[in-house]
């Protein structure tokens, strides 16, 4: 079988996990409605995903190292299926935390699987080309999702199964049934079922990199839709998703000419840069800075940091690629996840503005931090910021 069959499917595959993960987004606000919740509840059901997923990550990280890659991916298809059904059976908040945590755990076992296929797939001289592969895959996953169902929702009206819902109950099982079919590369070893992630030597700065950064995604999800609302503006909140996610894989072939270490820099900048000009967009209640602080932020995370980290971890760990990609994902979920449920109870008790505020301060403050510590520990190797 020719390799271009096996990684089309395997990207597709990718590509639909993920689509289910932010697949409701523009709907929270319905569902928090249905349950009559507040910010907090809001960002708390949004970070259940994270709830799943941890655990997925820390104990089954090297699951496909035993029982094969294909499975778990399959398995995740099954599970975003699952998931979106009970939000259609079952809308409310209660459901969307259920939903979320199913989600999370298909998003570990697809995400470490699927990144160590793709590389024994192209061959391990390719690795950072199965990078770009997967981080572009998982990228449009994550932004189309939230783009679909904002799209479903204008053609349609308001509704509680869009159709970007039916396309996934569509394509989501097939794919599943296919991946099974995929060519076995891998050579399974008895090990252990669970298998704890590890963090390579050197690449703290990248894990770290990937939480700032994904937790500025976070805040721009679950935070930044509800403003929105607030403002009468909510029928961007696809657009917003899509464009936190979709412009960092525009930027992923310009972060592939560049070493992972500039391309680390370079997110370190735009990270506080997007969401500073995000915050004045909220501020002045204009959309067009809202959707440029988006780009730049989506700019940094998806593209520039997201790609650098992963390619870093996967060739600095050629013999435990999944449980290192594991061990970066705890970084990126960390940031991912709490920062944003403790902006959603500063919402609740200062306002979204406020605690948007608050986040901004913290993540500058975060972001000096980090580069003067990576600055210093590169610097005796004459490498600075330039470092790999």
């Amino acid at each position: 079988m020719s390799k271009v069959i096996p990684v089309s499917i395997l990207a597709l595959g990718l590509f639909a996990v993920t689509f289910a993960v932010n697949l409701q987004a523009p709907l929270y606000d319905s569902y928090a409605t249905e349950s009559e919740v507040g910010a907090t509840a809001v960002t708390v059901a949004f970070a259940a995903y994270v709830g799943g997923l941890m655990p997925t990550l820390l104990l089954l990280g090297g699951l496909s190292d035993r029982i094969g890659r294909r499975f778990p991916i399959a398995l995740a298809l099954i599970l975003g299926t699952v998931a979106t059904a009970l939000l259609v059976q079952a809308p409310s908040w209660i459901s969307l935390v259920i939903a979320r945590f199913m989600l999370g755990i298909g998003t570990g076992l697809a995400t470490t699987s699927g990144t160590a296929y793709m590389t024994e797939i192209l061959g391990a001289d390719r690795a950072r080309n199965a990078a770009v592969i997967v981080t572009s895959a998982t990228s449009l996953g994550f932004g189309g999702g939230a783009l679909a169902t904002g799209i479903s929702l204008g053609l349609q009206g308001h509704t509680l199964l869009p159709v970007s819902y039916i396309a996934l109950f569509v394509a989501a099982p097939v794919l599943a049934l296919i991946a099974l079919t995929l060519p076995r590369v891998d050579k399974p070893r008895p090990v252990s079922i669970v298998r704890l992630p590890v963090f390579p030597t050197g690449t703290w700065v990248f894990g770290a990199a990937m939480a700032l950064a994904w937790s500025t995604t976070g805040m721009t999800i679950a935070v930044v839709p509800l403003e929105l609302a607030e403002n009468n503006l909510g029928g961007w909140t696809g657009l917003v998703i899509f464009l936190a996610i979709f412009v960092g894989f525009l930027c992923q072939p310009i972060a592939r000419r560049m070493s992972n270490a500039r391309a680390l820099a370079l997110g370190f900048i735009l990270i506080p840069l997007g969401f500073l000009v995000l915050l004045a967009g909220v501020w002045l209640k204009v959309l067009a800075f809202v959707l440029l602080g988006t780009c730049i932020t989506s700019a940094a995370s998806y593209g520039f940091t997201y790609l650098a980290s992963l390619a870093e971890v996967s060739l600095r760990a050629p013999d435990d690629r999944a449980r290192a990609t594991a061990g970066l994902f705890i970084y990126a979920y960390f940031g991912f996840s709490l920062p944003v449920i403790a902006s959603g109870a500063l919402a609740d008790m200062l306002g979204l503005q406020s605690a948007m505020v608050v986040f901004a301060i913290a993540q500058v403050t975060v972001t000096g931090i980090i580069v003067l510590v990576w600055s210093q520990r590169s610097a005796p190797s004459g490498a600075a910021i330039n470092a790999g």
